[in-house]
């Protein structure tokens, strides 16, 4: 639960700029910021602000405009459907895809299948916390991944 963080101005401060370092010193060139819905609203838009980049949302089924591109995927409770728009990025594009907790990998690896058929290059998907004894970042085919807080 990040909800302390994003109560405390300080905490939340200290988290964007933590992550700003880690994208920063991992990666000279990057696009976009993609944040998945919906807690990765929270935290995506003002990295990629500090970082001077734009932010890209991948959002549930029937939530954004235009033309998409979309994915159903498994959840430990059902099934979900993920959405990006289809103009969102262009081929070859580096992103950072940006979450606040990785538990089975769901839907971060649904993400990543909807960049893919964008032809986005992903450098790295980056969350807040990640369960570990659920083996989420496995489901990432091998997509680099980075969590700043891990729980057993």
């Amino acid at each position: 639960d990040i909800s302390p963080l994003l109560k405390d101005p300080v905490a939340f401060r200290t988290l964007i700029d933590l992550l700003e370092d880690h994208v920063r010193a991992s990666f000279p060139k990057i696009d976009f910021i993609v944040g998945l819905d919906s807690r990765g609203f929270l935290i995506g838009p003002p990295l990629a602000q500090r970082l001077g980049i734009g932010f890209v949302p991948v959002r549930k089924k029937g939530k954004l405009p235009g033309a998409t591109e979309s994915i159903s995927y498994s959840l430990e409770y059902g099934k979900a459907e993920l959405e990006i728009q289809r103009d969102a990025v262009e081929p070859g594009q580096k992103v950072v895809v940006v979450d606040d907790l990785l538990a089975t990998g769901g839907t971060m690896r649904a993400a990543c299948e909807l960049l893919k058929r964008l032809k986005a290059e992903i450098l790295e998907c980056l969350v807040v916390i990640e369960l570990k004894s659920l083996k989420g970042s496995e489901k990432l085919n091998s997509v680099p991944f980075y969590s700043l807080l891990q729980y057993d």
